[in-house]
């Protein structure tokens, strides 16, 4: 199980990782409703090192990316994916992209779903090994939200 941390608890937790020679890999995302394809993803994700590290879209970061989200609060956000089994870190950023933080942590890996083409990877210019993983069709938040709405809008009507 994983830590909610902040980025200065990580840095110095990251000084002794990196001694041990422990590959960090470090992906990111909003992850509002957790579902299959978030979970798939990031166990493999944690197959590419041995600490996986998930920079989350704060409250505020998520709403300058997507209109009317977040659903469900960083806080409960970070505590559900820190909970996963293969999560070690979760660090809460502020800006539309983790590109500050990836420098920061300066991982060995970088990883997102494949929804992402390799290239487009923020911070793909700062990690030698990037790689976009698979994507599960017809799954995610947008869509589960969808159904959402559907299903309600039939039952009142």
């Amino acid at each position: 199980m994983g830590q909610v941390i902040s980025l200065q608890s990580l840095k110095e937790k990251l000084i002794d990782i990196k001694t041990q020679g422990k590959k960090i890999v470090f992906t990111n995302g909003c992850f509002d409703i957790l579902h299959i394809g978030h979970v798939r993803y990031l166990k493999e994700a944690k197959k590419f090192g041995d600490i996986l590290i998930v920079g989350l879209n704060s409250d505020l970061s998520v709403a300058s990316l997507k209109p009317f989200r977040p659903i469900i609060p960083e806080a409960e956000r970070a505590e559900i994916i820190a909970s996963l089994e293969m999560i070690d870190y979760v660090v809460i950023f502020n800006e539309e992209t983790p590109y500050e933080l990836i420098k920061e942590v300066k991982p060995d890996v970088l990883v997102k779903g494949g929804d992402w083409k390799k290239e487009d990877i923020v911070g793909s210019d700062l990690v030698s090994k990037v790689f976009s993983l698979s994507y599960v069709d017809g799954i995610s938040t947008t869509d589960i939200i969808k159904r959402i709405l559907e299903r309600f809008s039939k039952e009142t009507t």
